[in-house]
This record gives structure tokens, C-alpha cells and sequence, in this order.
């Protein structure tokens, strides 16, 4: 911990109401090396709403790889060595860094995707801003959000196994797209590592079970398996029974799961990379899902992949690996990466994005960032093929990118310089389009007003004179069978001399059952239709505006409207825009603050209860914490809370304090105090300043719902907190 008083750290932690401390019950074992919880839930009674601490001083037992120094923040960190991955405990593992998204379906699924495309994020070492798993301050971080262009992320360092951080893969899984660690060895400790783990049967399926619970207890996808040093005889001959058996057991316990092998070894255990799938690297190839090949191939290689009969038809599995970096001597690379990906798709195989991150790293000005992603991921767009969200109805997004200069909640703003990507929503398509004459069309995140979250959606151009037609912004390509009745929210600011309307593009449901199911194999008739806009005192607009509470729109046009269709599924939607008055060329913006589709069957107050909240793994501190502006003798709390709740329901929960007794001038008693946000059911409160003993404090949790709605007080989580000072000391 970073606190300090009179130049001494104190590292703290509670004692248990019994009077003793964790310790006293291993007495003598000065080298133990398994970190306990200090409490669980299960030590709390739930007939109670309220516990009692005693304020102790005494060194925390939390797992410092778990928790930022500085900030006592949970953080995500990969693992060392092959005796840190063998000795991993699900009992010792991190609950922040674990996913509560799922993996949504999508249209085609991967496994009928004839040619892919599969990033890998490696960045100055990994762990950086992303490592906070609740989130951080941050004036221009690094994000990705061309989700729909993608199909495989895999997170990569150079530690030997590298876990996602959850804000990652949270936001990977809302797009469909599947999440994958690095599992890697290199140089000397690399192969003392191999010659270890692949020297028998029992030893390489030890570690490939370990890789499988890791996976399986975070919620990611698979593994990338890297072996860049040499191999023995005996343990190359095992490296494909291994593959095999990590392939078999993530399959069983992981759904969708994939193990991808890198392009190094050979059949002789030399390091001797081949950029190509060949006889002496194929034997590797048959025993997992992927093969991800070198960077320095040409053209030839890839001709001599696909005329190689050991490729089985399997050419989709083949990912052509592209340096973004153009290091050593490559096709493409930088801002001709589209050369790249020419060559590739030529071929018909997939894709392997390597460190595309160069565009934030290889630019000093980080405030171009968003400007500079879109101009690289336009440039590949010729060669990169969409893939639809098909989850059913309710579909919401506000186009939060997970970062922003500002945090706003409906168009207010609430906090500045943020970054989370577990905040991150469904991304909509951004692209630069030319109209007729010298009109143009282009969509872009904006960061500079927002609805919720830290963006809005900015369409911008220019109508020309000679186009008296309205221009259709495509906004999300999509996969969803509608219900009969359908309320939509559509939120907006336009400038002047236009007209804005939703445009929804469906076909006839029965045509779709096997919809995309080769890229590009069959296109459907599309029917735009376009929602009725319903005035305030309609009956569902009012039952809406109940439902949502006060909008205060401040400059926002809040618009509600009902469509009825029968057996349609929506394929796209688009926000039209008209120009008003006499024809002439006319420049428009329009930010688009959210879109929501809901079934309106579902209208109604949420009636789950944020039940179960407790409070454990608390340690006080006496210091200056680095994030409050409190005095250097003030006492501080951190402590972990957790509760159950639907998270499927909410974009997040508030997490909330307020004194109940206790001197604190700056703190009205029953005020309710803004801690944070969280985006699963759990959040460490990390240096909170609270009143000397004795004190009683309330922690609280509102659950946020997805649709808007306003949850009654009722049904928020509380637990009552009371404290004293140790009257031993």
C-alpha cells in the first residue's frame, strides 16, 4: 500500500470481531505462501444489515499482484513462470478480472466464417491503463472499438501467460468476437520451461489443465501457444499431444473456445519460423484449431499454402500474420497494411492483425488517436467482412467508446478524462462515404457531447444541390428477430436545415435461418420501414416517459416511436436525413445520442432486488491516500463488496456511501456519496476517507437498468457499516 505516516508504510489489516487476527490460526508457519481472504460473505449473517469492525493496524493479507500499489485499485496482471501457473488456485484467483459477458451469438458464426480476421494487441508490454479493472483516470488512452470488422482478440505480452484483463474481453464478448491469452515461451528460461512441462504425459497435461481452468474460471476463449525456443526431441515429440489435449479439454469446458499455434518450432524442435504452413510445421497444425503464420511471408508462400495438400480444406484456420510495425522484410505494413491484406484475401485465408496499436503508438499527438484509428481501419476495409449481433430485443446502445474527455449521464456531465472499456456499448459502423458531386457523408465517434457514456455518434457532410433524395446513414448492420410491437428511443441533436428520421431495414424472418452463411453467398431484399413517431400523450410514450423518470434533455431531441411488423428480422439500421427548404448545397451535422429498440411487451418497473450485499477483505489505513485529497492523518477504509444481481439487466451499478454517525464536516449526514461505478457484481472501495471511531456509515448499490428505467430505492442493495477504535492499542 502507498500510504505513509511519519515516513513509515503501514500496510494494514482488519481484525476479526473474535479478537484475533488470520494469523493466530496458523501459528509457527513464518513461510507460508497462500493468501487467505480475510473474510467472505459466508462469515456474515444474512439476517443482519449491519456489521461491526474494530479498527486494527495490521498488515493486509490481499495479494499484491492483485491490487495496484499506489491506489489499492484491483488490477490484472498475467503469470511469470511455469511454477506460478502450476500452483494457480481458483480459491486464489483474482473475482475482478473475470467476465461477467458472455459471448453473444452473431451472424455468420465463427466456425462458418470462411475467412477471418484475428488481432493481436501487443503494446509496450501490455497491462497498462487497461490493467485497472474498474477503471482509471486517463487524458488519452489506447481503445479499440472496429469490433464488427473482427472475429478472433487475442491479448498478448511477453509474460508467460497472459491473462485478458476482463474490461477487454467484456467488451470483445458484447460483439461476438471470441478472446484469447497468450500462453509463451522464450530464449533460455523459456526452454528450461518446455523441457520441464513437455518431458511426459503427466506434465504437459498438468499445465494444459491449468490453462484450462485459468480460461474457464475468467471467461475467455482460448489460447494463443507461442514456443519461441528450441525444443528436445522428446519434447517435441510431445508439443502436438499437448496441443491436442488443450484443444480437447478447452473445447469441453470452454464453448467456442480455440487454441491457435504461432508459426516457430518445427518437426525437429529448431526455432526456424517457416511464414507458412508446410510439412514441417503441419504436424502442429493437425492438432489444434489455428495456425498463425510469420510475418516475413510473400506471395509465393502463400501459393504454396494453398496448393499444400495437408491443408484438409482447412484455409479459414491458416491466420497470414501482418506486422502492422513493417519490421524485418514484409508486404505492407503501417499505412499500407491494406497491401497486406490484398495479398491474404487473394488467397482466401484469414488474418492476423499484429500490434495495430501502432497508430496510437507511432503518433505523439494521442488526441488524434480516434482520428488516426479510423483512417487505418478505413484503409482495410475493402478486405475485412461485418458480422452481425443477433441477440433479440432489447437493443440499446449510446455509442460509448469506453473513454472520453467527459463522463455524461443523459447529456449531463458527470466526471472528466476517464477510462473503462467494461463501459464500452455496441460500436455502430464508422466510415467516409462520397455522394453525388461533391457531397459526402462520414460517421464518427465525438467525444465532445455525449448522451451516456464518452461519446456520441457525429454524422457530419455535405447534401448536395443535385440530391433532392434523403441521405441513409447505415448506423449497425445486424441479426434480430423483432417482436410484434416495438417502442423505439431515438435521441439526437440536429443542426439546422435538416430533418432526422429512423430508417429500419428488415427482411421476411423465414428467409434468414441460414442467413450469411458463407460470407458474401446470398443478399437479401431489404425493406425499410420507417417507425411511427408517437406524440406525448400517446399511451406507450407515457408509460415510457414513466418508466425512464425525468429526461431533462438540455439541447437533445428525445423522440419516441412504435413500429408493428410480423415475422421480420432487422438486418440494418440507418438514420435518414432530409434537407429542409430550397435546394442547395448543405452542410449538416447530426449527433446521435442513443438508439434503443424494445420489445413493447417488456414495459414495466424492474422487480428484482440487489439482494446479499456484504462487506469483506476490509483494511484501514491511517495516511494521505493518493486518491482523495484528505488530510495525511485521516483513516481510510478499503473494502471489497459483493451482492447478486441480474447483471444481463443493468449498464452498471452505483456504488454509494453516506455517513450515518460520526464527525465529518465536508459530509452531510444521509448524503448519498458517488464511489464509482461497477460493471459486475463486485467493487472495491479503495481509500475512503471516513470519520474517526466510533462511526456508522451505509454502503449502497442502485442498480443502473439498460433500458433506462428507474429502479425504486426499495429494491437497491444496503448494508450499515459500524466501526470503533481498538481499545487495546
Amino acid at each position: 500500500m502507498a500510504l505513509k505516516l511519519d515516513g513509515k508504510k503501514l500496510p494494514l489489516r482488519r481484525t476479526r470481531e473474535d479478537g484475533k487476527n488470520d494469523d493466530d490460526d496458523v501459528a509457527g508457519k513464518k513461510n507460508r505462501t497462500e493468501v487467505r481472504r480475510v473474510e467472505s460473505c459466508l462469515d456474515q449473517p444474512m439476517d443482519s444489515d449491519s456489521i461491526h469492525e474494530v479498527v486494527t493496524y495490521t498488515p493486509s493479507l490481499l495479494p499484491a499482484s492483485h491490487y495496484d500499489r499506489d491506489t489499492t485499485e484491483p488490477i490484472s496482471c498475467g503469470l511469470q513462470t511455469l511454477d506460478e501457473l502450476l500452483s494457480w488456485k481458483r480459491s486464489e484467483a483474482n473475482p475482478f478480472n473475470v467476465t461477467v459477458v458472455p459471448l453473444a451469438p452473431r451472424e455468420p458464426p465463427l466456425a462458418d466464417s470462411a475467412r477471418r480476421t484475428l488481432v493481436s494487441h501487443d503494446m509496450m508490454g501490455g497491462y497498462l491503463d487497461d490493467r485497472f479493472l474498474q477503471g482509471t483516470t486517463s487524458d488519452a488512452p489506447y481503445a479499440f472499438y472496429h469490433w464488427h470488422y473482427i472475429d478472433i482478440f487475442n491479448y498478448f505480452t511477453h509474460v508467460m501467460v497472459t491473462i485478458p484483463p476482463a474490461v477487454w474481453t467484456s467488451a470483445a464478448h458484447k460483439h461476438g468476437v471470441v478472446v484469447i491469452g497468450t500462453f509463451i515461451t522464450e530464449w533460455t528460461d523459456g526452454a528450461a520451461a518446455c523441457e520441464s512441462f513437455l518431458k511426459d504425459e503427466e506434465s504437459y497435461r498438468a499445465v494444459a489443465d491449468k490453462l484450462v481452468q485459468i480460461s474457464h474460471y475468467y471467461g475467455f476463449d482460448g489460447w494463443l501457444i507461442n514456443i519461441e525456443n528450441k525444443l528436445s526431441e522428446v519434447a517435441v515429440k510431445n508439443t502436438p499431444l499437448f496441443l491436442r489435449y488443450l484443444s480437447d479439454q478447452m473445447h469441453e469446458r470452454v464453448p467456442g473456445s480455440l487454441v491457435v499455434w504461432y508459426d516457430s518450432v518445427v518437426e525437429n524442435g529448431h526455432l526456424n519460423w517457416q511464414n507458412e504452413l508446410n510439412q514441417s510445421n503441419r504436424l502442429f497444425f493437425d492438432a489444434c484449431d489455428g495456425f498463425f503464420t510469420n510475418y516475413n511471408w510473400t506471395e509465393e508462400h502463400l501459393e504454396r499454402i494453398k496448393d499444400y495438400s495437408g491443408l484438409g480444406g482447412r484455409g479459414a484456420d491458416v491466420y497470414v500474420g501482418v506486422d502492422v510495425f513493417a519490421r524485418g522484410n514484409v508486404v505492407g505494413g503501417m499505412l499500407e497494411t491494406n497491401k497486406s491484406l490484398a495479398v491474404i484475401r487473394k488467397h482466401n485465408f484469414s488474418v492476423a492483425i499484429f500490434a495495430p496499436g501502432w497508430v496510437y503508438e507511432s503518433h505523439d499527438d494521442k488526441t488524434e488517436f480516434r482520428k488516426n484509428q479510423d483512417t487505418f481501419w478505413a484503409l482495410l476495409s475493402d478486405f475485412l467482412y461485418v458480422h452481425r449481433p443477433t441477440s433479440a430485443l432489447p437493443f440499446i446502445s449510446s455509442f460509448c467508446q469506453g473513454f472520453g474527455k467527459s463522463l455524461y449521464w443523459r447529456g449531463q456531465e458527470t466526471e472528466r478524462s476517464w477510462f473503462n472499456l467494461s463501459a464500452q456499448e455496441i460500436q455502430p459502423m464508422y466510415y467516409h462515404t462520397e455522394l453525388e458531386g461533391p457531397g459526402w457523408l462520414r460517421s464518427r465517434g465525438c467525444p465532445e457531447d455525449a448522451w451516456n457514456g464518452g461519446c456520441s455518434l457525429l454524422l457530419e457532410g455535405l447534401i448536395p444541390v443535385s440530391l433532392t433524395s434523403q441521405v441513409s446513414a447505415k448506423i449497425f448492420s445486424l441479426h434480430v428477430p423483432l417482436p410484434p410491437k416495438i417502442l423505439v428511443s431515438l435521441i439526437y441533436k440536429p443542426s439546422d436545415g435538416i430533418s432526422v428520421s429512423l430508417e429500419l431495414k428488415t427482411t421476411d424472418a423465414s428467409l434468414c435461418t441460414n442467413t450469411d452463411r458463407k460470407q458474401g453467398s446470398k443478399e437479401f431484399k431489404l425493406d425499410s420501414v420507417y417507425p411511427k413517431v408517437l406524440d406525448h400523450g400517446h399511451q406507450l410514450a407515457s408509460q415510457f416517459s414513466q418508466l425512464c423518470g425525468s429526461l431533462n434533455p438540455d439541447g437533445w431531441t428525445v423522440r419516441c416511436l412504435q413500429l408493428e411488423l410480423r415475422g421480420c428480422t432487422l438486418r440494418e439500421v440507418c438514420v435518414s436525413i432530409q434537407r429542409k427548404g430550397e435546394a442547395r448545397d448543405t452542410a449538416f451535422t447530426c449527433r446521435v445520442g442513443e438508439i434503443m429498440l424494445l420489445d413493447a411487451a417488456t414495459l414495466h418497473v424492474p422487480s428484482d432486488v440487489v439482494k446479499g450485499l456484504c462487506i469483506y477483505d476490509v483494511v484501514w489505513l491511517r495516511g494521505a491516500a493518493s486518491s482523495t485529497s484528505s488530510t495525511s492523518s485521516s483513516l481510510h477504509l478499503t473494502a471489497t463488496l459483493r451482492w447478486d444481481y441480474p447483471t444481463e439487466q443493468v449498464r452498471y451499478f452505483r456504488v454509494y456511501w453516506r455517513r450515518l454517525r460520526g464527525p465529518n464536516p465536508r459530509v452531510p449526514p444521509g448524503q448519498l456519496v458517488l464511489l464509482g461505478r461497477a460493471y459486475s457484481n463486485l467493487y472495491r472501495v479503495a481509500g475512503l476517507a471516513v470519520p474517526e471511531p466510533a462511526g456508522v456509515l451505509e454502503l449502497v448499490v442502485e442498480p443502473v437498468n439498460r433500458k433506462g428505467f428507474l429502479v425504486p430505492e426499495s429494491q437497491w442493495g444496503r448494508r450499515s457499516f459500524s466501526y470503533t477504535g481498538d481499545v487495546t492499542e
